[in-house]
C-alpha cells in the first residue's frame, strides 16, 4: 500500500463525499509542490521545538530545513507554548497525562487499512485532546465536523479507551498563518456512532470502488480533477443558460448561475492547465 493509506485521514474528506474517487486516484502517483514541502518543513520543526519545551531531547532540524525562516519559527514557537497551555489544563483532572508526538494512528477497525499521523495527542481521564498544525495560508481549515480530525480521534480511542476515562474527545487546527486556532469538542460515543452508522459503510463502498461520483469543494485535492466526467458533466450544467444580459434574466437565474460561477471557473482553469502542460 505504499507509504500512504488508499483511504486516509489526509483524504478523507473526498472520498467520504465522493467514495469511487479513491480507486480513481490510486493510479495516479502523488506529485509534491513547494507548499507540501514547506509544509512538512514547519511539521518537522514544530515537532523539535515541542519536544524541547517537553524536557525530550531532539535534534535542530533547521539546518536540514528544505525551508526555513523567522515567520515559521514563530509559528512552531507559538505551537509549542499551546501545547504547553493543553498539557497544564490536563493535570487539573488528570496527575500523569500522557503526550505523543507524531503518533502513528490506526483506525482500520472502522476503514480497511486505515492509518494516519496526529500532530500532538495529549491524553488525561475526562478529556482526549488532538491537535493537528496546519502551515498553510491559502485555505482556512474548518474543524467543525473534520473527519480528519475524526479519524484521528477514532485512532487514539482504540489505544487509550479503557486505559483512561475519555468521555470527550476535543479536536483542535492550530493554523497560525490564518491566525486560526479552533476547537471542536464531542462526547465519545457520538463519535463511534458516527463510526458504524457513516464511516464503516462508506469506507466499505470506497474501498470497493462502489458508491456514486459527488462533485464539491474536496474536488479540489483530487488528483483526477482535471480529467473527471462528473466533474465536467456538473460544471457544463450552467452552459444550459443563453446568457443574455443580466436583465434578461430572472433573478434566481441570476442567483443560480452565481452560485456555480467559482467552481465552474477553478474547473475551467484546472483543464486549461492540464492541457497546456
Amino acid at each position: 500500500m505504499g507509504k500512504h493509506a488508499l483511504l486516509s485521514a489526509s483524504s478523507s474528506h473526498r472520498w467520504l463525499n465522493c467514495p469511487p474517487s479513491a480507486r480513481l486516484c490510486e493510479s495516479y502517483e502523488d506529485k509534491s509542490s513547494e507548499y507540501a514541502a514547506e509544509g512538512t518543513s514547519a511539521h518537522m520543526l514544530c515537532e523539535y521545538k515541542l519536544k524541547v519545551a517537553l524536557g525530550i531531547r531532539a535534534k535542530d532540524p533547521t539546518a536540514d530545513l528544505s525551508f526555513y525562516n523567522a515567520e515559521m519559527e514563530d509559528c512552531a514557537n507559538g505551537y509549542a507554548v499551546y501545547i504547553l497551555e493543553l498539557v497544564e489544563m490536563a493535570k487539573q483532572s488528570c496527575a500523569d497525562p500522557v503526550v505523543l508526538i507524531e503518533q502513528r494512528l490506526d483506525f482500520s477497525k472502522y476503514v480497511e487499512g486505515g492509518f494516519g499521523t496526529g500532530d500532538c495527542l495529549v491524553i488525561a481521564d475526562g478529556t482526549l485532546h488532538i491537535v493537528d498544525y496546519k502551515h498553510g495560508q491559502g485555505v482556512l481549515v474548518e474543524v467543525e465536523d473534520n473527519p480528519q480530525m475524526k479519524l484521528y480521534a477514532l485512532g487514539a480511542l482504540e489505544i487509550f479507551d479503557g486505559i483512561y476515562d475519555i468521555d470527550t474527545v476535543s479536536m483542535t487546527i492550530y493554523q497560525p498563518r490564518r491566525d486560526n486556532v479552533s476547537t471542536y469538542t464531542v462526547f465519545k460515543e457520538s463519535l463511534y456512532q458516527w463510526a458504524e452508522e457513516i464511516l464503516k459503510p462508506t469506507a466499505e463502498l470506497a474501498y470497493a470502488g462502489d458508491g456514486e461520483f459527488n462533485c464539491g469543494e474536496w474536488c479540489q485535492f483530487c488528483k483526477v480533477k482535471h480529467e473527471c466526467r462528473a466533474r465536467a458533466e456538473r460544471n457544463l450544467e450552467l452552459a444550459r443558460y443563453d446568457f443574455k444580459l443580466p436583465p434578461l434574466l430572472e433573478d434566481d437565474e441570476v442567483e443560480d448561475i452565481l452560485g456555480k460561477i467559482d467552481s465552474l471557473i477553478s474547473w475551467a482553469n484546472d483543464i486549461k492547465n492540464y492541457a497546456l502542460q
